[in-house]
C-alpha cells in the first residue's frame, strides 16, 4: 500500500504542471529504472492473480472502458455485496481492493514511462540543437575576434598584413579609376553633342546657302530670259559696244586736255617769274630775244590748248546726244518687252488684273455712272479676256476713272464667250476671313475655275474681324444697298476688293444690331438671323447689278437661305438666269431654328413648313439645310465616301431627304490650293524644298525644334505633328491616346488648334501642363497660319484620326509637304489615303498608313507600323515621303467636275427655256 501510495504521488507530481519536470536521467538509468519496473510489474501481477477476471474491465493500455463487460462488472458488484453483507467477504473485499489499486498503479507508471521516454525525446533534440547553436557561437566569435584583430592591425598601420584588406584597397583603387572613366567619357559625350550641334549647324547654314544659291540662279535665268525677251539683241549690243568705245575716246580726250592745261598754266608761271628775273638784271638782248622765242612757243601751246579744248567741247557734245539715244533706244526696248509680256500674261497677275477691271465695271454700274447695256458689253470683254481691255486698262492707269471709263464704252464688242459667271456666296474665303476648310474651297475652287476662263466673284460678309491686309485695293463703292428684313428696307455698304486674285464683294449692313461687327465669325446668339439676313443682301447685290449669273454657288447652311430666296422671291422678279448649286461640307450643322423665323427675310413660312420642303425631319422645326437640298439645282458633298455614309446615319437626319433628292446629290472630292501649299515656294518656311530635294525638309525639322524649345540631340527622331479643331467629330480622345503613344514609341508630338468646348480646351491645357517639362511634346492650343506651315514642313508623320470626316484638308497638305499620314478609314480620309501595308491595292497609290476601328488599339497599330517602317526601312520611308510629294492634290480635278455639273444644268436651263 505504502509502496502504491508513493507511486501514486510520483506519477501525479509528475503529471501536474505546477511541478518543474525532473531532469532527464542519461541511458545507463534509464535502462535500470525499467528493468526495475518490469521485476516490480511481475511480482505484482504473480501476488495478485485469481481465476476470475477483473471487475473494472479497464484496458490497461489504453485505459478506455470496455462495453462488453458491462453486465459481468454488475452481476460481480453485487455477490461482492452479498458476501460484504454476510461477514464473510471482508478479506475479500480488501484483496480486490489492492488488485485494482495494483492496476491502476501499473497503468500510471506505463503513462509515466511514456511521457518520461517523450521527454528525453525532446531533451535530444534541444540538446541537439543547442549544440548547433553553440558552433555557431563559436564560428562568430572567432571571425569577431579576427576582425577586431585587423581592425587593430589597420589601426597600427599593419594594413599589408591583410589579405582582405589588400583585396578591399585593390577594389578601391579600381573604383576610382572605373569614376575617373566615366567622368572621361562624359567629357567625351559632351565634346561629341557639342561636335553634333557644330556639324548640324554648317549643314543648316549650308542649306540656307544652297537655298540662296538656288534663289540667286532662278534670278539670273529669268534675268536671262527676260535679255532674250528684249527684241532684236544685234542692234543693241552694236549700240552698247560703240558708246563704249565712244565714252573710252572721250574719256582719254578729256584726260590729256587736262595735262596739257596743267603743262601750260606751269609753263606760263615760269615765263613770268623768268621775266620778272630778266627786268630786274637787265640782261643782254639775246636774253629778252631768247625770252621772245619762249613766249612764241608759250603761244603756241595755248593755241593748241584752245584747239583741244574746242574738240573736247565737241566730243562731250556727242556723247551727250549718244547718251539720249542710248536712253531712247532702252525705252523703246523697255516698252517693247512690256507689250510682249503683256501679250503672254500668265500667273498671277492677270487674275489680279481681270478682277480688277470687272470690279471697276461693277462698281460704275452700281453707282449708275455707266448703262446695264454697255455694262454687260464690258463683262462679255473680260469674259473673253480681250486683250485690248486690258491695254487701254493699263494705258490709263493712274489717271482718272473717267479716262479709263471713256475708253472703255469706245470700244466694239465682238462675239459672245462660253465661259460661265459665277457667283460664290459664303462665309468664309481664305485667306481674309478663316475658321474651316469652308475657306479653302472657296479661295482654292474660284480660282481654278478663274483658270479655266470662267468670271468668278464671292459675296462674303464684312467682318469687323476679318484680315483687311489681305484684300487688295479694298475699297468702299459710292452707292448704298437695300434690302428687305424684319419688314424694313436697311441700307448695307458694298465694299469691294481682291482676294488671291479674285473680286470680291464685302457686304457691311448698316443694321442696329451690327451683325459683323462682333469680333468673331460665329458663334453668336442670333447666328440664324446674322446669316438670314446677309443671303438676303447678297441676292440683293446680284438683282440691283442686272447680272446675268448662270451659276449661284451657296455653301453650308450659313447662306443656304440663298436657295428658296431665289426661286420664292428673286425668280418672281424677273431675276431667273441663274442655276443654285448647294455644297454642304459637313451635315453635322444644319441650321435649324423655328419656323416663325423664316419670315426674317421675307420668305413665307406657311409656305416652306412642310414635311417635303423645309420642316426639319426630327425636330418639327425649319432646317436650312434640308430646304437648300430641296430647292437647289446641284446638291454636292466634299468627298465619294461622305457621300455614301450621309445617306444612312451619316446624314443626321437628313439621309430620307438625300435619297428622295439623290439624282442631283453627288460628292466631289476636295483639292488644296497648290500656290499656297508648295514647300518650294513657301515664304513661312526656314528652308524651302521640293520632293527631289530633302534637305529643307530636316533644315525646317530643326528650326521648328528650336522655336518651340523641343530636344535636337537625335535628329533623325520622328516627329508627329497634328492640326486641327478640338471637337468630338475630330476624335479628340484618339488625339490625347496618340500623345502618350508617341511618347512610349520615342518619338516627338506638336499639337496645334484649340477648341471652341470649354471641357475639351481645359483637358487639354492640362495635357499640356503634364507635358511642360517634356522636352518631345508640345501642345500649341490656338490657330497660327505661319507656324502650321512650319509645322507640316517639319513633321514626319501626320495624325487624324477623325471620327467622321466629310473630306478633310490636313492629310493632302501634309502629304504635299512629305509628312505621312496616319488616318482612320472615313469620308474623305478614305477616299485620299490607302495603306502602305495593304497588299489588297496597287503600290503606286499606297501613301500612308490607316486603321478602320474608332479605338486606342487601332491607332496603336497603325503608328506602330509607321514608326517601324521609319525606324528600320528608311530608304523605303524616303520613296515614301518622295511619292506623297508628287500625288495632285490640286484642285484642277475638282474644279473640271463641277464645270461639267455647272455646264449640264446651264445647258438644261437653256433648254427649258
Amino acid at each position: 500500500m505504502a509502496c502504491s501510495a508513493a507511486a501514486g504521488v510520483e506519477a501525479t507530481a509528475l503529471l501536474s504542471p505546477r511541478c518543474p519536470a525532473p531532469s532527464p536521467p542519461d541511458g545507463r538509468s534509464r535502462r535500470r529504472l525499467a528493468l526495475a519496473s518490469r521485476t516490480r510489474h511481475r511480482s505484482l501481477r504473480a501476488a495478485a492473480q485469481r481465476p476470475h477476471k477483473s471487475t473494472t474491465g479497464a484496458d490497461p493500455l489504453n485505459n478506455r472502458a470496455n462495453p462488453r463487460s458491462d453486465e459481468a462488472a454488475v452481476s460481480a458488484e453485487k455477490e461482492r455485496q452479498r458476501k460484504y453483507n454476510d461477514g464473510d467477504g471482508i478479506s475479500n473485499l480488501q484483496l480486490e481492493d489492492l488488485v485494482g489499486l495494483i492496476q491502476n498503479t501499473e497503468k500510471n507508471i506505463l503513462l509515466l514511462n511514456q511521457a518520461r521516454l517523450q521527454a528525453m525525446e525532446h531533451a535530444d533534440k534541444i540538446l541537439k540543437e543547442k549544440e548547433a547553436l553553440q558552433r555557431k557561437i563559436n564560428i562568430l566569435e572567432t571571425r569577431l575576434s579576427e576582425t577586431n584583430a585587423q581592425h587593430k592591425l589597420s589601426s597600427e598601420g599593419n594594413v599589408s598584413d591583410s589579405p582582405l584588406l589588400l583585396e578591399f584597397d585593390v577594389l578601391k583603387e579600381d573604383n576610382i579609376l572605373l569614376k575617373e572613366d566615366i567622368e572621361f567619357f562624359k567629357t567625351k559625350l559632351i565634346e561629341i553633342a557639342e561636335t553634333e550641334e557644330g556639324i548640324f549647324k554648317l549643314e543648316k547654314e549650308r542649306a540656307l546657302l544652297d537655298a540662296s544659291l538656288r534663289e540667286l540662279e532662278s534670278r539670273f535665268i529669268a534675268a536671262q530670259a527676260n535679255m532674250m525677251k528684249l527684241g532684236p539683241r544685234d542692234a543693241w549690243w552694236e549700240k552698247v559696244e560703240k558708246l563704249e568705245d565712244l565714252l573710252e575716246t572721250t574719256a582719254n580726250q578729256v584726260e590729256h586736255a587736262a595735262v596739257i592745261l596743267d603743262h601750260n598754266h606751269d609753263l606760263q608761271d615760269r615765263l613770268d617769274n623768268l621775266e620778272a628775273s630778266l627786268q630786274a638784271a637787265n640782261i643782254s638782248k639775246f636774253s629778252c630775244s631768247l625770252v621772245d622765242l619762249l613766249q612764241q612757243k608759250v603761244k603756241l601751246v595755248e593755241d593748241r590748248f584752245q584747239a583741244c579744248n574746242s574738240e573736247m567741247h565737241s566730243q562731250i557734245e556727242l556723247y551727250e546726244h549718244s547718251i539720249v539715244e542710248f536712253h531712247d533706244t532702252l525705252s523703246k526696248l523697255i516698252e517693247e518687252s512690256e507689250k510682249r509680256s503683256l501679250e503672254n500674261f500668265t500667273g498671277n497677275m492677270p487674275s489680279e488684273l481681270w478682277s480688277k477691271i470687272s470690279l471697276l465695271i461693277d462698281g460704275w454700274l452700281l453707282e449708275k455712272k455707266i448703262a446695264y447695256n454697255d455694262a454687260s458689253m464690258l463683262r462679255e470683254m473680260v469674259r473673253k479676256r480681250d486683250s485690248r481691255l486690258r491695254e487701254a486698262y493699263l494705258s490709263y492707269r493712274g489717271t482718272e476713272n473717267r479716262d479709263v471709263m471713256d475708253s472703255f464704252l469706245k470700244m466694239a464688242l465682238p462675239g459672245t464667250s462660253s465661259g460661265l459667271h459665277i457667283a460664290h456666296i459664303a462665309a468664309e474665303m481664305a485667306p481674309v476671313a478663316k475658321v474651316g476648310g469652308l475657306a479653302d474651297v472657296i479661295s482654292g475652287l474660284g480660282k481654278a475655275l478663274q483658270k479655266k476662263g470662267h468670271l468668278v466673284e464671292i459675296i462674303l460678309p464684312k467682318y469687323d474681324c476679318m484680315q483687311v491686309d489681305q484684300v487688295s485695293n479694298l475699297k468702299v463703292l459710292d452707292v448704298l444697298v437695300q434690302s428687305y428684313f424684319e419688314g424694313n428696307m436697311f441700307n448695307n455698304k458694298i465694299w469691294t476688293g481682291t482676294v488671291e486674285g479674285l473680286p470680291v464683294y464685302f457686304i457691311e449692313p448698316q443694321h442696329p444690331a451690327m451683325f459683323f461687327s462682333r469680333a468673331q465669325y460665329y458663334g453668336e446668339h442670333d447666328d440664324f438671323k446674322r446669316f438670314t439676313y446677309f443671303s438676303r443682301a447678297a441676292l440683293e447685290l446680284l438683282y440691283q447689278s442686272g447680272k446675268k449669273v448662270d451659276i449661284i454657288h451657296c455653301h453650308d447652311w450659313q447662306t443656304a437661305f440663298v436657295a428658296p430666296l431665289y426661286w420664292d422671291v428673286y425668280a418672281n422678279l424677273g431675276f431667273n438666269s441663274a442655276r443654285i448649286c448647294f455644297t454642304c461640307h459637313n451635315f453635322e450643322y444644319q441650321g435649324t431654328a423655328p419656323a416663325r423665323d423664316l419670315a426674317w427675310c421675307g420668305l413665307d413660312v406657311e409656305h416652306l413648313d412642310r414635311p417635303d420642303r423645309m420642316r426639319d425631319n426630327s425636330h418639327g422645326r425649319i432646317n436650312a439645310v434640308k430646304g437648300a437640298i430641296v430647292y437647289s439645282n446641284i446638291v454636292t458633298t466634299v468627298s465619294p465616301t461622305y457621300a455614301l455614309e450621309v445617306r444612312s446615319e451619316g446624314g443626321r437626319g437628313l439621309q430620307d431627304t438625300l435619297k428622295v433628292h439623290s439624282r442631283k446629290f453627288l460628292g466631289i472630292l476636295n483639292g488644296i490650293d497648290t500656290d499656297t501649299w508648295n514647300p518650294s515656294t513657301d515664304r513661312y518656311l526656314k528652308v524651302q524644298y521640293n520632293a527631289k530635294d530633302l534637305q529643307g525638309k530636316a533644315a525646317n525639322k530643326a528650326a521648328l525644334r528650336e522655336q518651340l524649345n523641343l530636344a535636337s540631340a537625335y535628329p533623325s527622331q520622328p516627329l508627329v505633328g497634328c492640326i486641327t479643331r478640338l471637337v468630338a467629330q475630330k476624335g479628340v480622345h484618339l488625339i490625347r491616346h496618340a500623345i502618350y503613344k508617341t511618347a512610349e514609341l520615342g518619338g516627338q508630338f506638336v499639337l496645334l488648334g484649340s477648341s471652341p468646348v470649354p471641357e475639351i480646351q481645359r483637358e487639354f491645357e492640362g495635357i499640356a501642363d503634364h507635358f511642360q517639362n517634356n522636352n518631345n511634346i508640345r501642345l500649341i492650343l490656338k490657330y497660327d497660319d505661319a507656324l502650321s506651315h512650319c509645322i507640316y514642313a517639319a513633321s514626319d508623320m501626320f495624325i487624324v484620326p477623325s471620327i467622321f470626316e466629310p473630306c478633310g484638308l490636313t492629310q493632302m497638305i501634309a502629304m504635299r509637304y512629305g509628312s505621312v499620314p496616319i488616318v482612320r478609314k472615313t469620308g474623305g480620309l478614305n477616299d485620299s489615303v490607302f495603306d502602305f501595308d495593304d497588299e489588297t491595292i496597287p503600290m503606286e497609290v499606297r501613301n500612308g498608313f490607316t486603321f478602320v476601328k474608332a479605338d486606342e488599339q487601332g491607332l496603336s497599330s497603325a503608328m506602330e507600323r509607321a514608326f517601324n517602317c521609319y525606324t528600320r526601312k528608311p530608304e523605303v520611308w524616303k520613296q515614301l515621303v518622295q511619292k506623297d510629294m508628287t500625288i495632285d492634290f490640286s484642285w484642277d480635278t475638282s474644279a473640271s467636275q463641277y464645270e461639267d455639273i455647272y455646264q449640264k444644268a446651264v445647258a438644261r436651263a437653256r433648254a427649258v427655256a
